[in-house]
This record gives structure tokens, sequence and C-alpha cells, in this order.
């Protein structure tokens, strides 16, 4: 299951290098892999340095309400701003540095033969069938276009899609491991439409 898991999350560095519209067989996907390596390891360095600033962020407004609980009853509102910021920054930094710490050990383990050819071969099927993926996807989007989502959400639902489809993953394993690369890469509203777009995804007929 580990092993499954970095394979995706190399593939989906490898096919961000790829424009949409360059045929699979123009592909140096060997060339992609080391630069999605890379890639990852530039991840690791600068989730851990925004999990630094957070938190340093979050000691910095708690210590100026300290300060300020000297001013007397006036200041009671200017320290409860502060208090409030300085739990906000301190649960940004603690929700980046438990997604971190995950990041070493993947970027170590990338470098395993079986991972890096699952990440060829994941990327590899995407691009062999991306536009037949896309319609299907497509057809389950409510009110969007998965055209119009950004690049990196459309990529985790194509891997999606191809580990249930070819690899023999289960629909809920994909999709919770889906949730997790966009926790990692996307943002809260990519996430809640992944999860909701894969859902309806493994919900309809099966392929003909």
């Amino acid at each position: 299951m580990q092993s499954r898991t970095v394979a995706r999350e190399l593939a989906l560095l490898m096919l961000g290098q790829i424009s949409d519209r360059q045929p699979a067989a123009d592909t140096p996907l060997d060339t992609l892999l080391q630069q999605a390596q890379a890639s990852l390891s530039q991840h690791v360095r600068e989730a851990l340095d925004q999990a630094a600033t957070d938190l340093q962020a979050a000691q910095q407004q708690l210590l100026d309400s300290e300060l300020q609980d000297q001013g007397g009853a006036e200041q009671l509102p200017r320290i409860r701003q502060h208090l409030q910021d300085g739990l906000a920054h301190a649960e940004q930094g603690l929700n980046r540095l438990s997604a971190s710490l995950e990041l070493p050990r993947l970027l170590m383990l990338s470098d395993q033969d079986e991972i890096r050819r699952g990440a060829v071969e994941r990327a590899r099927a995407v691009l062999r069938g991306r536009e037949d993926l896309d319609q299907r996807l497509d057809a389950v989007m409510e009110g969007w276009r998965l055209t119009r989502l950004p690049r990196i959400d459309r990529d985790i639902l194509r891997l999606a899609a191809v580990d249930i489809e070819q690899f023999n993953t289960p629909a809920a394993v994909a999709c919770n491991e889906a949730v997790e690369l966009a926790n990692r890469y996307s943002d809260e509203q990519g996430r809640r439409m992944i999860n909701g777009v894969l859902r309806r995804f493994t919900s309809a007929p099966a392929k003909g």
C-alpha cells in the first residue's frame, strides 16, 4: 500500500510537467521521473519552512497578547484578537508540520525500483487514456467542467480513476488517497471537489 501511495504521488508530480496537449508518445517519462523526485525534495523543504513560519507567527501573536494584557481592560478586544490570530497560526503550523512529517520518508522511498516503475506506469496510463478519462470525469461533474479545475486537481482525479480501473485499487482507498494528495497539493475547495467527483465517478455505471 505504501509503495502505491508514493508511486501515485511521484506520478502526480510527473504529470504536472506535461502539457494537456502534449502527445503521450512525445513524453520522456524517465526524465520526468527524475524531475518529479527533485520536485518532491523541494516540496519537503518548502512545507517544513512554511510550518516553521506559521509557528513563529503564532509565538509572536501570543507574546503580543501577553504584553497587551498589562494595559488594562480597554485592551481586551486587542488581546482577544491577538490570541485568536495566534491560535490560528499555531493550528496552521501544526497541520503543515503534521502533513510534512511523512514527506522525508516518501522522498527516501521514491528511489526504490518498484515505486519508480509504479510511477511511470501510472503516468503512462493517464497519458494514454487522457481523452477518454476526461470525458468520463467531466460527465459526473455537477454544474462545473473538468477543464475549469486547476491542473493539479485534474491530475489527481485522473490518477485515482486509473488506479481504480487499471491497478485494481479499491474505490474507497483510491478516493481517500486522492483526498490526501489534495490536502498536500491543492486547497480545501479542491479537496471537496475531488471527493465529490470521485464518489460520483465510482458509482456511475461501469464503462461499456
